[in-house]
Order: structure tokens, then sequence, then C-alpha cells
């Protein structure tokens, strides 16, 4: 016996050799020149890793806005990638789907084309190439369950079996309109072939040809089951109905075909939703048995068990900061609203939630206690909610409830009970590829009351920016006030930056820096854009900075990574330093490494700097226009913050920048702005001047000093 395990370990080794690692050896021929390796941006491209699947639909003019789109509805968001295939295609294409015409509806080149088409632009980069008909439903889900389950490594040709008419017994097809399953092995191999099936092979059905063309160019033959995992399909009857169809092997299906319209599409994507629901219900249930039973043999014992079973224990604070509070609400209004005022009306996705809530508390105590009693909600007396992040959003409701009996009585009582929303699994959300090589243009608006602050923000651009050679321009916007642009010919206020911007230009030679004169007596973030937006091609992305920023090289890799033209917008929120005369009351200011990003906060209220695609604002700006008629009071009231948060469909990344670092100033506010405006830069002005231990500290020397 003991020499069986040695003897299998040579076999393994033997048939194995691929999987056992080896050690390289690193060799440089000394009489060739160095050259720099070019690394791969992503280990997983190194590596050689490939995605998981790839799933091609083929589609026809005639039912790409019926069939395609109900496919695409159903199962698109389920599958990495889905394209869809045509011959011809209609003049407008759905919302949403990506589209491949070939030309020609001839059925066996949409064969040809396709196959040609996948191997030429994914057959380096996918595992497995899913075929099917927008006539098949497939469960997307199962679909990517059966591929995880078989090797890479063998030629795979999965799907329904069929005997070719009047051809040889043992050779079979996959059937497409059950949908079939190639691996990128097999496509390999098939590719240098598919001219010469082409050419030579005879067939009406473009599955029995693409069938004959795997046969007879690389011997593999369509197959139902593989390596223990069954493709499991049902042919659907004329005028079935979904919801009546109870045999086994419908259930089982992994495919159904054929589906003759939209309707039914629909019909069976929800019965098939629903006994995926009931089996996941039914496996957590079990798992909840487990547990239960498990729990009695842990340290703990049943002490330790969570409620709900299963989900992590409620997270447990170690100071009086970490405790999470509860936020509370009735059916009308929350009393801890997002702009810090203590009661809002509730609305939304607020309402929503608390409305949800609220019918599967009652859902559940009906379940409960039917058929002796039936609840039915008179009034929410209390709702407390909180959001843990070791598990997902807690509920606590007083419910004012009438119980009826069995006999008719009713009685009206106070029920409190306990909800947990957990957190589901965490996905990924594909984000577009950007780089940090894109050119960035700064955009820095001055008045008049910025003219002590203009030079160190020259100094910092140009030793962090024209020194360094990054990629990065500048543009300044001088706003006169209509009494200073009548004098300007006689003086002008800003002379001064004027000459310093020459004194640049004449250090970099290579480097102009344009600037935009305006008058007006209200400077709104809007208008200004404006002016600078059309001054600009539409794939510029700008950064528009405040006269108090200090522009780095780190800050501006970070404006070009999370600015993604089409798709997000970046507003970092910059950190504000102190008053350093409330903060250090004349002793020697901290200037060491440690004491970075100490005395000072992240100032919340400013929306001052901003990264976003000139595109992407020239089309919001679009839908805003059409939505004010260019009422120049609404545009005073509006930052290009709220430009994008309302007439945007783009994601608003607002995230503190250690990278933006402002030194103390007081800021002069414009009594011209809107109230919200003028109160947020108050607000900004009174929070930065210190925190509250040394607002207290200067207090309580300002009394000694007073009382003495």
């Amino acid at each position: 016996g003991g020499a069986q395990p040695e003897a299998a370990e040579a076999r393994l080794g033997q048939g194995h050799e691929d999987f056992r690692p080896r050690i390289v050896p690193y060799y440089r021929d000394p009489n060739k020149p160095y050259k720099k390796v070019l690394r791969t941006r992503y280990i997983q491209t190194e590596l050689g890793f490939h995605e998981r699947l790839f799933v091609a639909v083929l589609t026809s003019k005639a039912t790409l806005n019926t069939l395609a789109v109900a496919v695409n509805k159903t199962v698109a968001h389920h599958f990495p990638r889905l394209l869809y295939f045509t011959g011809l295609r209609s003049a407008k294409v759905p919302h949403g789907m990506v589209l491949v015409a070939h030309g020609d509806e001839r059925p066996i080149w949409l064969m040809y084309e396709t196959m040609y088409y996948i191997h030429q632009h994914f057959g380096s980069d996918y595992d497995w190439f899913y075929i099917m008909q927008d006539d098949t439903y497939a469960q997307a889900e199962q679909v990517k369950a059966l591929v995880t389950h078989l090797s890479i490594n063998q030629d795979v040709y999965l799907g329904r079996a069929e005997e070719f008419i009047g051809g040889d017994e043992q050779a079979r097809y996959c059937h497409g309109g059950f949908g079939y399953l190639l691996s990128r092995s097999l496509l390999l191999k098939l590719h240098p072939h598919l001219d010469s099936c082409r050419n030579e092979i005879l067939s009406v059905r473009p599955d029995e040809w693409l069938g004959r063309c795997i046969i007879d160019f690389l011997g593999i033959t369509c197959v139902s089951q593989l390596q223990g995992q069954h493709y499991r399909t049902y042919e659907l009857a004329k005028n079935a109905e979904p919801e009546k169809e109870e045999e086994e092997e419908f259930q089982a299906a992994l495919a159904v075909h054929p589906v003759s319209d939209m309707t039914l599409m629909y019909r069976l994507h929800k019965h098939f939703s629903r006994i995926q629901l009931e089996r996941a219900y039914q496996e957590i249930q079990e798992l909840q048995v487990q547990i239960r039973n498990l729990t009695s043999l842990t340290p703990a014992g049943e002490a330790g068990l969570t409620w709900p079973v299963g989900i992590n224990a409620p997270f447990l604070p170690k100071s009086r900061f970490e405790v999470i509070s509860w936020d509370y609400f009735t059916e009308q209004h929350l009393f801890s609203c997002p702009d810090g005022s203590p009661k809002c009306e509730l609305s939304g996705a607020s309402k929503a939630d608390v409305s949800d809530i609220i019918e599967s508390a009652l859902e559940q105590l009906n379940s409960r206690y039917q058929p002796l009693l039936r609840f039915s909600k008179r009034q929410l007396l209390n709702g407390y909610r909180r959001f843990d992040p070791t598990r997902g959003m807690e509920y606590t409701l007083d419910l004012l409830l009438e119980a009826v009996t069995q006999k008719g009585h009713s009685h009206v009582l106070v029920k409190r009970v306990s909800l947990v929303r957990p957190l589901s699994k965490v996905e990924i959300i594909p984000m577009p590829y950007v780089t940090e090589a894109t050119r960035v243009q700064l955009v820095l608006p001055l008045t008049v009351q910025d003219l002590d602050f203009v030079t160190n923000f020259l100094d910092m651009y140009a030793m962090n920016t024209l020194d360094t050679h990054d990629n990065a321009l500048l543009t300044l916007l001088f706003i006169y006030h209509p009494y200073d642009a009548q004098r300007v010919s006689q003086v002008d206020v800003f002379a001064g930056v004027k000459a310093m911007v020459g004194e640049l230009e004449k250090r970099y030679a290579e480097v102009k820096i344009p600037w935009i004169s305006v008058k007006t007596e209200v400077p709104s973030q809007v208008k200004l854009m404006d002016i600078v937006s059309k001054k600009h091609p539409v794939d510029t992305l700008f950064f528009l900075a405040s006269v108090w920023t200090e522009i780095n090289m780190e800050f501006l890799n970070r404006c070009r990574m999370n600015t993604i033209s089409n798709w997000q917008v970046f507003f970092p929120v910059h950190f504000q330093e102190f008053n350093p005369a409330l903060v250090y009351r004349g002793e020697q200011t901290a200037s060491s490494s440690t004491d970075f990003l100490r005395d000072g906060h992240f100032d919340r209220h400013s929306f001052a700097e901003a990264c976003f695609y000139n595109s992407d604002y020239m089309t919001a700006r679009t839908k805003l226009a059409a939505d004010i008629l260019d009422q120049d009071e609404v545009l005073e009231s509006m930052e290009v913050f709220d430009v994008f948060l309302h007439y945007s469909g783009l994601h608003l990344f607002r995230a503190v920048e250690p990278g933006l670092v402002q030194k103390y100033a007081l800021r002069s506010c414009n009594p011209r702005l809107s109230e919200e405006l003028y109160h947020r830069c108050v607000l900004s002005n009174l929070e930065g001047l210190a925190s509250r231990s040394h607002l207290a500290m200067a207090l309580f020397e300002q009394e000694q000093a007073n009382s003495t």
C-alpha cells in the first residue's frame, strides 16, 4: 500500500507537466544592447488571465426590436459581455445593445462572419463562448455556473445533440435554437478551417453547417453531457403556458426554445426567477438549521447565536465615538436630514424604503400568526434605523396594529418589531479605462480681492507643473467690476498679474498663459464657465481652481484618473489650514512631515474646485438652458456642481483630497450671490478659523487677560 501514492504521483507528474511551476532563469546576452522591458498595466494581462464567458446572440432585422430586446432585458445584465449579431441592421438600434451587422442576411454567411468576428476580436480574451438565438430563453446564472465546472483545457462543443439528416449515426451537431457552448481551444483550432467550410460544406441550417465543419476538420462531435455536467433543454410546445408547465424536465432546463414573442420571454423569465428565488430561500433555511445545530458545539454555545441566523453580529463599539446612532422617522418625516436640519419631509428613496420595510413587517407577522390572527396597520408610532457596515441596515418599528381573529373579533395592540436589510454580495462595477497622460486645462477665476494671493499660486504652478514638464496648461479669467472696467485704460487693476504672466512666459519660452477678461458685478461660476467652455475643444479636461489652490502633480494625476468622459466628474474637498494666530498663538509653527494635515479641516462647504470634461459640461448646460430659458437670477444661484447634479446622469465623485492643501485666508463673500451660496461661504470662513479646542483656549486666555 505504501508504494501506491508514489506511483500515483509519478503518473500525475508525467501527464500534467503544464501544472508544475518551474523557475525560468534570467539570461541576458552581453553582446546585445540592453532594452528596457515594458510591463503591462495590469498583472492580469501579464499572467495571461482570460475573462470567463462571452455571449453572442444571433438576431435579424425583423426581430431586433422585439425578441432581441426581450433577451437584452432578461439576461444581458447577468452576462459580463454580450453582443448581438445580425445580417442587416434596422434604422434604429435599441438603446443599450451592442450590435454587429455583417451586411448579408444569408444564414450560413451570418454564422461564418460571426465565428470569424468572435475569433478576431475576443478569441484571446475569453475562455468560453456561448452562442444562442434571439428566440432562445437561457437561464443566465445556470450557464455561468456550468462553465465554472468545466475544464478549459479540453475542446468543448456542448449543447443539445441532434442527428444529421441522412448522415452518419455517430456524428451529432448542436441545435442552435437551444444554444451551445464552445471552448477557446476549439475556437482557435476551428478558425483556420472556416474559409474551407464556407466553400465546401453545403447546408441550409447554420447550426448544421457549423456542426459539420467542426466534425469534418476537428473530429469533434456535439455532446449534451461532459465532465459530469448536463446541458438540459426543453422544447416549448405551441401556445404553452409557462406557469402551468410542471414537468421536471422543464423546471431543470438551462435553455428553452422556441420562444415565439416578447411576452412569452418575459413570462418564462418571471417563472424561472421565481424558481431560483424559492431555491435560494430553501437553501437559506437549510443553512440556518445547520448553523443552529452547530452553535451548541462552539465555545460561546447557544448564547453566541446571532439574529438573524447566518448574518454577521452587530458592530460592538470600543469607545463612545464608535457608537452608531439611530435615525428617528415617522411615515411623513425624517428627523436627521442630509442638510443638517432637524426635520424634513420623507420623500424619494427614503420614503420607498420606509414603505417597503413596514410592508415586509406586516407580511412576516401575518405569515407567522395566520390563520389564527390577521394583522393590518393602523399607524407607525415610532421608527428607528441605522446603517451597520458589518451587516446592513437595521430597523426598529413600533406599530399600532389591528388584529382580527378567525371569529371576526378585532383588537388594537402595539407591537415592536426588528428587521435587518442585510448587505448582499459585493460586486465590482466596470469603469471605463483612463490614463494619466491626459492634458489638464487649469481655469483660475480672479477678482480684485484675490490679488494678494496670485503670486503664491503662480509660483506653485511654475514649480510643480512647468519645472516638471507636467501636461497642464493655465487660463486666467480676470473678473472686472463695471467701475474698474471703465477705468481700465487709465488704471488696470490686473496689470501686476499680467506682468507676472509675462515674466513666466519669458522664463518658459514654450509656455503661453492666455487670459480672458469679463465684466460683471456677480461672478457666477456657471456664467464664467460658459465663456471658458466656448473657447476650448469639447475633449478638454478642465480643472476649475481657486486662487488659494496649491497645484501639485499628485493631485493633477488624481484629477485625470477620477474624471471619466461621459461617465464621472470629480469634485475634490480641499484641506483648509486653520488660522495660525488662533492655533499657535505666537508659538513656532510646526513644519515637520508628521504634522501634515494636522491643524486644519476638510472644507465640505466649498465646491470651488472641480474636474470635468468640456463635453460633459456642454451636455448638462444644454439641458439646463432648456429648463430655465437662461434666466440670469437662476444662473447666479447655481454652481457647476449644481449643473452636474441636476442636469446630467453622470456619477458625481465627491471625496476629500489630501493633495489640495490651502493656507488660511479670510475669503470675501459676495452678498450679490444667492442666499445659499453666501451662507455657505460665511460658514466656510467661520469653520476655518480653528478647531473647537483651539477656540476654547483662545476664549479662556482672553477671559483670563480681561479678569486681570
